[in-house]
């Protein structure tokens, strides 16, 4: 244990003993252990301390610790597989139902009524990289990081949305970037975009704002002690976005641009369609308050999220693979041949601006966040405690009315999760999937190509033939 500093606290007007009122407060809410070691602190360390706790809204705080720890165990309506009515199906679509949804899409864009919104709060960490991870450079030949990738497809949607609604210029249609990032990766996000130049967009229509952070637990709802004058604190998941979005008055700043339809999806996907005109049509045309891509999974035991109807009529929502009973998870419906609960979520999703503001007040009404046994840094070094997290697909048993939209895999979900030697989700393989992608691409276009590209992730190369050339 430390020995207390001996600096005079009252002589040079420090205080001595924990502000009253604060103190007060704390005990209000059972956090009075946080002034523990005050005691033992230096002048600068108590100060810190005194920030750190006024900092945090204590009785907004108290109010999530309670209604989380209260839901836990308690029953979950049944579920049952989503209607075959609310999902658009690859094989169903139409020809002429594409090419409407598309024009659809095109004409919203070109009002101005998209924006985009991307998830962008993690770090690298297990990528092997303490950088933002939609800095990441997966190892294509251009050598493009996702952050690039992603921008580079908004310029083509907004040049595509130009071209169809026969506007002088591209820069005459935005799309409004809004990206989420945390307070690990916020400062290195901006410097990136920056020093890149915003990838060709307008510095002005890229807006950067920072998910909150919440205090990390013990079992018994007490806040852990990082050090003894910091609490222990976590980002508070990528569902964190709903009450950024609402404090930094963002959906007011969507509003005042026109906005009514948002893009949302998370920035370690290789091949997503950002601001995809088809999908956004889609969403437009069935008037639907929320909306999904969805895949189908790929064997029974594959540990993804799917999309489920949470009791008799109820909203459809997700469940983690975990949830999902064994018998449930290999069902088969006998009709499609496909399982039961085959729709995966793969977070690509779009939002009305009005459900937005609904689900941003219903969560921070409901206070019931997700609990996360984790190992969390402490004063008597790593402890387990808990975290308190929202999920991006927290705001679908809000919604009203939800339309799912099947993509394929291959052509729209190449992950970045797991670095290089993992079995699955690694730069590795989103580079293969994005390669052999804009291959079929280019033959489909009549081109060739003049190198062999991987089919396997292990370097067997297929060598394409297109009239006669080799490709």
């Amino acid at each position: 244990m430390r020995e207390p500093s001996s600096v005079g606290f009252e002589g040079n007007g420090a205080v001595s003993s924990p502000p009253q009122a604060l103190l007060e407060r704390l005990k209000d809410y059972g956090q009075e252990d946080a002034f523990a070691l005050w005691y033992e602190l230096s002048y600068e360390e108590r100060e810190f301390l005194i920030k750190d706790i006024e900092s945090l809204d204590l009785s907004r705080i108290d109010r999530i610790i309670r209604c989380s720890l209260r839901s836990q165990g308690l029953p979950a309506a049944a579920i049952e597989p989503v209607p075959e009515s609310s999902v658009s199906t690859v094989e169903e679509r139409s020809q002429e139902d594409r090419e409407r949804w598309w024009k659809m899409g095109l004409k919203a864009i070109s009002d101005g009524k998209l924006a985009v919104l991307l998830l962008s709060g993690g770090q690298g960490t297990r990528l092997g990289s303490s950088d933002p991870k939609g800095c990441f450079n997966i190892g294509l030949p251009s050598g493009k990081s996702l952050f690039q990738l992603q921008a580079e497809r908004i310029l083509c949607a907004q040049r595509l949305a130009a071209q169809a609604t026969n506007e002088n210029s591209a820069s005459s249609v935005q799309i409004h970037w809004y990206i989420m990032t945390s307070p690990f990766t916020d400062e290195a996000t901006r410097k990136f975009f920056e020093s890149h130049k915003f990838f060709g967009l307008e510095a002005e229509q890229v807006t950067f704002f920072q998910q909150g952070t919440i205090p990390c637990v013990s079992k018994d709802g007490r806040f852990i002690m990082e050090t003894p004058y910091r609490v222990a604190k976590a980002p508070d998941g990528n569902g964190g976005v709903y009450s950024a979005l609402k404090s930094t008055k963002l959906l007011e700043d969507m509003a005042s641009k026109g906005i009514k339809y948002i893009d949302c999806y998370g920035v370690d996907n290789a091949l997503v369609r950002v601001a995809d005109p088809t999908f956004l049509g889609y969403f437009i045309d069935k008037g639907v308050a929320a909306a999904a891509k969805v895949v189908r999974k790929a064997y029974p035991q594959e540990k993804v999220g799917v999309f489920v109807r949470r009791g008799k009529g109820g909203p459809l929502t997700v469940v983690e693979y975990s949830e999902l009973d064994q018998s449930l998870a290999s069902a088969v419906n006998q009709a499609t041949g496909r399982l039961r609960f085959c729709w995966s979520n793969v977070c690509l999703h779009m939002f009305t601006l009005d459900f937005l503001n609904q689900v941003a007040n219903g969560l921070e009404k409901d206070s019931i966040y997700h609990l996360a046994e984790k190992k969390i840094p402490s004063i008597h070094g790593y402890t387990m405690g808990l975290k308190l997290e929202q999920f991006i697909f927290d705001a679908f048993p809000y919604a009203p009315t939800t339309a799912l939209f099947e993509v394929l895999r291959e052509e729209e979900f190449a992950p970045v999760k797991n670095a290089n030697g993992s079995n699955v989700d690694t730069p590795d393989s989103a580079k293969l999937l994005v390669l052999r992608l804009h291959t079929r691409w280019v033959v489909a276009a009549g081109g060739f190509l003049t190198h062999s590209v991987p089919l396997y992730a292990t370097g067997r190369l297929f060598t394409l033939y297109f009239q006669g050339e080799e490709i």
